[in-house]
């Protein structure tokens, strides 16, 4: 990646803010019973993230509610800190996530780990909240089909 490329580099859309929580049933009642939401995904495993999670679809974004799956979960470290839940990670949409984490590593970010899938489907990879004024920050490749063409 050359030196223009890498300064031309932008965060794309705010794609989800991640909410961790001890019971992701209870979480999905308050969001449909007290927020009024009716676009609540099913409640799916992503073993390797180790977590259970479910989207709240809202009109401007989602919420993505994320509960420990497994005893090697990183949420369980989060929720013994936090008992009661909280916001855990932002997320935001990349157009390439190799492109991005070259960047973020070459601006000093520390970058948690190489690209792997996440919840939407596309790659994934996590920036260390110590070098991003407290936040975990997620960066998330956009959906492409197979024609490159963003959806």
């Amino acid at each position: 990646m050359s030196k223009a490329e890498i300064a031309e580099f932008q965060l794309g859309p705010m794609n989800h803010v991640g909410v961790a929580v001890p019971d992701i049933e209870n979480a999905i009642a308050f969001y449909r019973d007290v927020m009024g939401v009716i676009d609540i995904s099913k409640p799916e495993v992503l073993a390797p993230q180790g977590v259970k999670y479910a989207f709240v679809n809202l009109p401007s974004g989602q919420v993505e509610l994320i509960e420990p799956y497994g005893e090697t979960s990183p949420i369980l470290k989060f929720l013994e800190r936090n008992p009661k839940g909280g916001q855990h990670h932002m997320c935001f949409e990349v157009e390439d996530i190799h492109d991005a984490k070259s960047v973020m590593e070459t601006r000093g970010m520390r970058v948690l780990g190489e690209p792997r899938i996440g919840a939407h489907g596309t790659l994934v990879v996590f920036l260390h909240p110590g070098d991003a004024g407290g936040v975990l920050i997620e960066l998330m490749e956009s959906h492409k089909s197979c024609d490159g063409v963003d959806h």
